[in-house]
């Protein structure tokens, strides 16, 4: 035990190598948590996911500075990780849980014609739409697009018209 006191130190005051010590350690450990929590949770980046990658860092940086003792943190992140797992497990298997927790797409765009309800629901600006036309098509000729959708994780996705339609 004083071994390990010795290299992690104890409360507050820490030493340059007792903090990298913990970092090192806390490194590892918040590795081995994103495994358990699977990769969903730094793949997908929805509002769920990010919740999770929030509370995992800021909870554990509380191990390396010493501001909490490092046990109770891992056990609460690791916690906070299978709370996750979980969760999306039952989004899985539950349409309704699946909507509240990660939300619904949002069509904002189709045929030449706003979607000004969609668009104000998604806090969704006509400029917002053009910018990812611009960045996905090249041009701002809303002509060449289909529909635009605003995905569950806060991405627009642009549909192309079929080249026949265009």
């Amino acid at each position: 035990m004083d071994a390990l006191i010795a290299l992690f130190g104890e409360g507050k005051d820490l030493s340059s190598f007792q903090m990298g010590a913990r970092a090192a350690g806390t490194f590892f450990t918040a590795l081995i948590f994103i495994r358990i929590s699977g990769r969903r949770s730094f793949g997908q980046r929805s509002p769920f996911d990010y919740v999770v990658a929030i509370l995992l860092g800021a909870t554990m940086s509380r191990a390396i500075v010493g501001a909490s003792p490092a046990l109770p943190t891992f056990v609460a992140s690791l916690v906070i990780v299978l709370m996750h797992r979980a969760l999306a497990w039952a989004c899985v298997r539950s349409h309704t849980l699946e909507v509240f927790v990660g939300g619904v797409e949002r069509e904002l765009f189709r045929d030449g014609s706003f979607d000004k309800q969609q668009m104000l629901a998604a806090l969704v600006s006509r400029t917002d739409i053009l910018e990812t036309v611009r960045k996905e098509l090249g041009t701002e000729a809303l002509d060449k697009v289909h529909a635009a959708i605003l995905e569950r994780n806060g991405e627009i996705s642009i549909i192309r018209k079929p080249i026949a339609d265009r």
